[in-house]
C-alpha cells in the first residue's frame, strides 16, 4: 500500500513539473503563480505545496527536469569512441537536432538570461548546466586548439544556439534560404567551422 502511495506521489510530482514547464516558458518565472500551476495541473494549492514548498523550488525542479534529457544526451553523445574531431561533429549535429525539437528549452533559457536574477542563475548553473558544460569543456580541451577551453566550450554551444535565437529575423536578411533553418545543415555548418580551426 505504501509503495503504491509513493508511486502516486512521484507521478503527481512529475505531472506538476511537466505541466508547469510550458507555463514558465510562456510567461516567465514572475508571470506564473502557484495558483496558475494548480489550475493547469487540476489539483489544489495544498496538494501543490505538499510536493513543492515554494515557487522557486518548483521552478528549479521544473528546469532541472526540462533540461535533464539534454544533459544526458550531451553526455552520451560525447561518450562515444572516436577522435576528438569525430566526437565534435557528433556533438554539433546531435545538439542542433535536440535544440530544434525543444523550443520550450530555448525559451526557458532565454527568459532566464533576460530576467537576470543572479540567485536563480547561480542555482540553475549548479543544478542544471554544470555537468553537461564540463563534458563539452573536456572535449574542447581534447581538440588541442591554442585557445581557452572554457571560452571554446561556450562558443561551441553558442554557435548553435544563436542560429535558433535569430531565426525570426534571419529570414529577412539577404541570401537567406529555407535550408538555413534545417537543423542538419546548421549542425554540419558549425562542425565544419570548428573543424576548420583544426585545419581538417
Amino acid at each position: 500500500m505504501s509503495n503504491k502511495k509513493s508511486a502516486g506521489n512521484l507521478n503527481t510530482a512529475l505531472v506538476i513539473l511537466e505541466k508547469s514547464i510550458p507555463l514558465f516558458a510562456q510567461s516567465g518565472y514572475a508571470g506564473v503563480s502557484m495558483r496558475d500551476i494548480s489550475k493547469v495541473v487540476g489539483t489544489s494549492g495544498a496538494a501543490l505545496y505538499h510536493h513543492y514548498p515554494d515557487k522557486q523550488g518548483l521552478y528549479l525542479a521544473a528546469m532541472e527536469h526540462a533540461f535533464s534529457d539534454m544533459a544526458l544526451s550531451i553526455q552520451s553523445t560525447l561518450d562515444i569512441k572516436g577522435t576528438p574531431e569525430e566526437r565534435l561533429v557528433h556533438f554539433t549535429t546531435n545538439f542542433t537536432d535536440q535544440m530544434a525539437r525543444s523550443p520550450e528549452l530555448r525559451i526557458l533559457l532565454q527568459r532566464e538570461l533576460l530576467d537576470g536574477d543572479d540567485e536563480r542563475l547561480k542555482l540553475l548553473a549548479n543544478l542544471v548546466f554544470v555537468k553537461p558544460f564540463k563534458v563539452i569543456k573536456e572535449l574542447a580541451r581534447e581538440l588541442g586548439l591554442d585557445c581557452d577551453a572554457h571560452l571554446l566550450a561556450i562558443s561551441m554551444a553558442g554557435l548553435i544556439l544563436f542560429h535558433f535565437e535569430t531565426e525570426s529575423i534571419r529570414r529577412y536578411l539577404p541570401g537567406g534560404l529555407k535550408k538555413h533553418n534545417d537543423p542538419k545543415v546548421i549542425g554540419k555548418h558549425v562542425a565544419k567551422l570548428l573543424t576548420g580551426m583544426l585545419g581538417k
